[in-house]
């Protein structure tokens, strides 16, 4: 389900991707397409900085959930972006991490294969905690698999699924802080 990353890996993923970037930029500019590789050094800078803030939410496990995702071989494209400044309370990171996890795994098995399937995850702070948006766009081939999922129920997360249909999940879960004194 979830690779354990060592220090090594990592950085060889993110060396990887850096050169590719790098590879695209110096491509655009021998064939002499400036504004595109302003555009890619633009999209450089907003996937930096989603990177920082999604690290700066202080949720490890989840953070490196997203962060490594798409370096692994799965049926769809996992983007994210966080909508505010970093959550002024704290969450259950271990508990998030592995519903995540858990709800990424079921939506991998039910999704067909080697179609363009997207999905995206925004994360927005509230007053009482932060709130996950999945949306989810592509070929559904196991709604019931996803059905069965939704249907857990979690003591510390609320997930309300908002649409389920063969090409599209839209999902939102909310998560509360941590009350003082309970780990």
């Amino acid at each position: 389900m979830e690779k354990d990353w060592n220090m090594i890996e990592v950085l060889r993923h993110a060396r990887h991707d850096w050169l590719n970037k790098i590879q695209l930029i110096k491509g655009n500019l021998s064939l002499n397409k400036i504004d595109r590789a302003k555009e890619i050094i633009d999209e450089i800078v907003v996937e930096a900085q989603q990177e920082a803030r999604l690290s700066n939410l202080n949720l490890p496990g989840f953070a490196s959930l997203l962060l490594t995702y798409n370096w692994e071989n799965h049926y769809f494209l996992l983007e994210y972006e966080v909508l505010d400044d970093p959550i002024a309370g704290r969450l259950d990171d271990s508990v998030l991490s592995e519903w995540t996890g858990s709800f990424l795994a079921i939506l991998d098995s039910s999704v067909k294969p080697y179609h363009d399937n997207h999905l995206s995850v925004s994360i927005r702070h509230e007053k009482e905690g932060a709130r996950f948006f999945f949306d989810f766009s592509g070929i559904l081939t196991d709604m019931d698999q996803l059905e069965k999922f939704f249907k857990k129920k979690n003591t510390v997360i609320t997930a309300a699924v908002q649409e389920l249909a063969e090409e599209e999940l839209a999902l939102e879960l909310f998560v509360p802080f941590i009350a003082n004194g309970r780990e």
